[in-house]
């Protein structure tokens, strides 16, 4: 370039030299944020984002989480596997785009979709479980020879948001031993072989507005302590709609469990303290089975159209409180109109050889057989007062006149 310069005008090298001037401060200006420390990732504390679009298989996305946790993206797209994915960080976001991101276990030795564990494995100490896990917006799919969608084994404070589990030949989401506080929040669960969502041996438990769709069982709850199930929709289960086994403090309210084959709740193996509350429990095998329950309150719901034991309180159980609830039949006004023909079965109050039940402020109508049905055993200290019976047949004075039902003076039968 210098060979042209003495070509040039004194008013043309002005001109070339300013534009030198300029192009080089602007250098110098876009220097810092071309190669500054944002560039070095040298903000303290700072962890990277993990981009699995740029890896060449999911597990190699996983495998590159540093050892103190960080985030991964799941991009969109469909995605195949056939062995599980191992997830073995703490403090760790695997999110993706929603249901964009669907991840497909075509796996057909019953594996797994996804595991989340510990390095290693089930020969972890309790000492040294993994924190703070959260699974979040994507879809998992399986199929009838495929495991379980989500296995957590001994994971401390797992949360699980805005996941679809589908179709899978296990549970949909099992969590073994989450002991610390597992959240299950805002999630679809739906077609799977066994249990929606399985949970053992965990503790402060929150399950929170997801909807468990035609799962064998929609949610099974054993061996732990503090279940709060609230706000959730189950609907059409080819068993069960909740089993809670060997559990304690929990709550069940406001949910909504309709046309479960079997039982819409059942509390069995030393279940004590726990309350079922204002849920609307509609058209099922059966309402609620106290199988093995003790110190429990069922009080607020709505138990329509239960083709057997709207409530059962069988042998096992004692010390039970039953109030506040409405037994009912389709009927929807004057004249006797039903909105379902055949519904003569919607059951009521079953007793099976129980003792130590108060059933206070409850309406049965038109329930059948009977509003409070008498089987096995005698009941014993059962009190039975302030009911409404309305076009219902009851055994409840019959019980009275073996002295083992105390029925208050309240109580009023009405054809």
């Amino acid at each position: 370039m210098t060979r042209y310069l003495h070509r040039l005008s004194p008013t043309g090298f002005a001109r070339l030299l300013a534009v030198i001037t300029v192009s080089g401060l602007a250098a110098l200006a876009l220097a810092p944020l071309a190669a500054g420390p944002a560039a070095k990732n040298t903000l303290p504390g700072a962890r990277p984002e993990i981009d699995a679009g740029r890896f060449p298989t999911l597990q190699a996305a996983l495998d590159a989480i540093p050892p103190e946790g960080g985030i991964v993206r799941l991009p969109p797209g469909h995605f195949e596997i056939t062995k599980p994915l191992v997830l073995s960080r703490p403090d760790v976001t695997l999110v993706g785009a929603g249901t964009a991101t669907h991840i497909h276990n075509a796996n057909v030795q019953g594996k797994p979709a996804l595991v989340v564990q510990h390095p290693d494995g089930e020969k972890v100490k309790s000492a040294d479980r993994l924190w703070r896990v959260r699974l979040a917006d994507f879809r998992l799919t399986g199929t009838a020879k495929s495991g379980h969608g989500v296995v957590a084994l001994w994971i401390n404070e797992l949360f699980v948001q805005g996941l679809t589990v589908s179709e899978h030949g296990g549970d949909g989401l099992r969590l073994d031993h989450c002991y610390e506080d597992p959240r299950i929040s805002d999630s679809l669960i739906t077609y799977n072989k066994q249990v929606g969502l399985n949970l053992i041996g965990c503790h402060d438990i929150v399950v929170s507005s997801n909807q468990f769709e035609e799962n064998n069982d929609a949610l099974s709850c054993t061996d732990g302590f503090n279940l709060c199930l609230t706000g959730n929709c189950l609907d059409d289960h080819l068993r069960h709609g909740v089993i809670i086994e060997n559990t304690y403090g929990s709550v069940l309210s406001g949910n909504m469990i309709e046309e479960c084959q079997g039982y819409a709740v059942i509390l069995d193996r030393d279940c004590y303290g726990n309350t079922i509350s204002a849920n609307v429990i509609a058209h099922n095998g059966g309402g609620v089975d106290l199988r093995d329950a003790h110190g429990c309150t069922v009080s607020a719901n709505t138990l329509t159209i239960m083709k057997t034991h709207a409530v059962r309180v069988g042998p096992g159980s004692g010390r039970i409180t039953i109030t506040g609830n409405n037994f009912s039949n389709s009927y929807i006004g004057e004249g006797g109109i039903k909105r379902r023909k055949n519904d003569e079965a919607a059951a009521g109050l079953t007793l099976e050889g129980t003792r130590d039940v108060t059933v206070s402020g409850n309406l049965f109508s038109s329930v059948r057989p009977k509003a409070v049905a008498l089987t096995g055993q005698p009941s014993h200290h059962v009190l039975f007062g302030d009911n409404v019976l309305v076009d219902v047949p009851s055994d409840h004075a019959k019980i009275k006149t073996t002295g083992t039902l105390v029925v208050a003076p309240a109580t009023t039968p009405r054809r």
